[in-house]
């Protein structure tokens, strides 16, 4: 069959040569890598304004991210970028959750396990069962394992959003120590039940014979993996001095812990989650401030841009979604999306206030003892804020993304978490505040006292180690630490910025002092937060103190 040719007007009209081809296709591609990168700065610019104003209002920045996720999902001339579904919650998720891990006390933890277990299983397993059965009865047609799937990605709240907004005003240390431990747990819990319900869609089947090994052994395996993977981790990490490779390190170690659990068929969210809070307890013994202090500066500015590249990942996905629809179908999908919204919020009230009732009338028949003087009494007050408290964030958006195409009902779902994230976050994110303030929970800050205290302690070390030195910069640095703890007997909330000169009589006082307040955190005397603190002043001191050469 002869192969038919272009039209042309003249002799070489049509023509064009191998490499005249191979340019014009490299100029077109460099086109769209130009446009893509114009794009990529123009939204985290915009991000970035959003955060301040966020940050000016005292709202949390991802509420003003979802309203951005509505822009780019009806902005005509917007890109349209895709991600495998598989990489959307080792990208989006596993660094989040080993930043929320250096951030939450395991001792605060133990002592409100029954409130935060309560949560972590009992809330997320009734709203994963709520919104299952309220999504199935207003689209008959979707699968039982679809339904389930959906109600576990909008199971977990993002206590991130509400934290942020809790630690701006006095708040009962408590129920902020509450929210940290659900905000870690709780997407481990609800996307186990996600993978389950995933597999049992695909596989037409949701059979509890073949579903409670799987679980055991995804439980069990999970938290050895974690824990050896942590351990073999550290052995490597504590051999690394330069600091861009020690991050780097630290990024590729989470994604290898997520892909390794991923090969063996274990939970990736639930060994990151015993990764991360074995890394948090021990890594800090050994880790230099000058390590330190810029790798907590980039994790902090990496899981801002994750939350950012989520919200436009997903918004870039509803727009094709929600042009595809038909004007009957859009107003269904939007009525099931309301629903959902609606029966999560409701769900979490009503599981967080009955569980209140129930506790406070324990409370009043056995008595009240708290094994610390900062686990403060469960009131009607505390309870409502706590159920009020339920946005949702980058783990739902990232659990919908990574549904595997030709899921069942994939888009309803989409739009559906998308709708709960946009719809808590401004409904709940905008109210927070306000609602903080009406109730008046204002209390003392019981961790300052603890600061107090490992301050003491940390100084006294210090001075003790160079106890006997006849030398003039130790008279001198003798003097700077009477000061410090003297500021520390009376209150005073001073802090040290290590504004003398570097000195290894110093940097020898810094790491005992290092020593004690770390024994202090193992032992539990002292919790997280004020552990942090003290690292923090140590760390500009160190750095301060540490030579050209250091």
């Amino acid at each position: 069959m002869e192969k038919k040719r272009p039209p042309r007007a003249g002799v070489f009209a049509g023509l064009v040569t191998a490499s005249q081809s191979r340019k014009l296709l490299s100029i077109k591609g460099e086109g769209k890598i130009l446009v893509t990168f114009e794009w990529i700065i123009g939204l985290l610019l915009g991000a970035m304004l959003l955060s301040a104003l966020a940050r000016k209002l005292n709202i949390p920045y991802p509420t003003f991210l979802a309203v951005g996720g509505i822009g780019i999902a009806f902005l005509p001339n917007a890109p349209v970028w895709t991600l495998e579904p598989d990489l959307a919650l080792a990208l989006f998720v596993a660094p989040v959750l080993l930043d929320a891990a250096f951030d939450t006390s395991m001792r605060d933890l133990r002592d409100n396990w029954l409130p935060v277990s309560t949560l972590v299983l009992g809330a997320v397993a009734a709203t994963t069962a709520v919104v299952a059965y309220v999504a199935h009865a207003m689209v008959p047609a979707m699968p039982w394992a679809a339904a389930i799937a959906l109600g576990a990605i909008v199971a977990p709240p993002d206590a991130a959003a509400a934290t942020a907004i809790l630690r701006s005003v006095r708040m009962p240390y408590r129920i902020v120590k509450i929210l940290e431990g659900e905000s870690l747990l709780n997407d481990a819990s609800a996307l186990l039940i996600y993978r389950v319900a995933v597999g049992a869609a695909l596989a037409s089947s949701l059979g509890v014979g073949r579903v409670a090994p799987e679980l055991i052994v995804a439980l069990v395996g999970s938290v050895a993996a974690g824990f050896l993977l942590a351990h073999g981790s550290m052995q490597i990490s504590s051999r690394i001095k330069d600091v861009p490779t020690a991050i780097i390190m630290q990024f590729a170690g989470t994604f290898t812990v997520w892909i390794v659990a991923e090969r063996l068929g274990l939970s990736a969210i639930l060994t990151i989650v015993v990764y991360a809070v074995t890394l948090a307890r021990n890594v800090p013994a050994y880790t230099p401030a000058r390590m330190r202090v810029p790798s907590y500066a980039v994790w902090e500015t990496m899981v801002f841009v994750l939350n950012v590249m989520a919200f436009v990942m997903i918004g870039m996905q509803l727009r094709p979604i929600w042009s595809g629809l038909s004007e009957s179908v859009r107003m269904h999908y939007c009525l099931v999306a309301a629903a959902v919204l609606t029966t999560v919020i409701v769900t979490r009230i009503v599981w967080v206030m009955s569980y209140n009732t129930i506790l406070r009338a324990t409370i009043s028949h056995y008595g009240f003892n708290p094994r610390r003087p900062m686990m403060g009494r469960p009131t009607v007050k505390g309870g409502i804020l706590i159920s009020w408290c339920g946005m949702r964030g980058i783990v739902t958006l990232a659990a919908a993304f990574a549904l595997p195409e030709g899921f069942p009902f994939r888009d309803l779902i989409l739009l559906t978490a998308f709708s709960v994230v946009f719809g808590s976050l401004v409904i709940q994110g905008l109210t927070l505040r306000p609602l903080v303030m009406a109730l008046r929970l204002d209390e003392p800050d019981p961790v300052m006292h603890e600061v107090g205290v490992a301050r003491t302690a940390a100084y006294r070390a210090a001075l003790t180690e160079i106890d006997g030195d006849t030398s003039k910069a130790a008279k001198l640095l003798r003097y700077e630490y009477e000061v410090l703890l003297q500021s520390a007997g009376d209150g005073t909330q001073g802090e040290t910025r290590g504004e003398f000169a570097a000195d290894p009589l110093r940097r020898r006082a810094i790491a005992v002092a290092r020593r004690v307040t770390f024994e202090m955190r193992r032992s539990g005397e002292i919790g997280d937060d004020a552990y942090h603190r003290i690292e923090e002043e140590l760390d500009f001191a160190e750095l301060s103190a540490s030579g050209p050469a250091e």
